[in-house]
């Protein structure tokens, strides 16, 4: 799996969070503050199919400073490693 940088970069108030998937997987994928809090799951443990995916980001609640976003990406086969990626993100009011 790779997790892309989202799109805009800085963004207001919404950004675009991209990642391939080399097979289906079930996912995760959460939104921290720079204090390590989890702010928002944009998903939560769904399966996915393999190939391109993204999902929207509206941070219209949240202040202006950086915050990052973190994929978790396991195989449907419990063999199948967990992989995590984190990548970050500016949110400019």
């Amino acid at each position: 799996s790779t997790l892309l940088q989202n799109y805009p970069n800085p963004f207001n108030p919404v950004t675009t969070i991209e990642f391939n998937l080399a097979e289906e997987s079930v996912v995760s994928l959460k939104i921290y503050d720079v204090l390590g809090r989890e702010i928002a799951t944009l998903l939560n443990n769904e399966q996915m199919d393999d190939g391109e995916q993204s999902v929207e980001f509206d941070a219209s609640t949240l202040t202006s400073g950086i915050y990052f976003y973190k994929l978790s990406v396991q195989g449907l086969d419990e063999l199948q490693q967990h992989i995590t990626s984190v990548k970050r993100m500016m949110l400019l009011k």
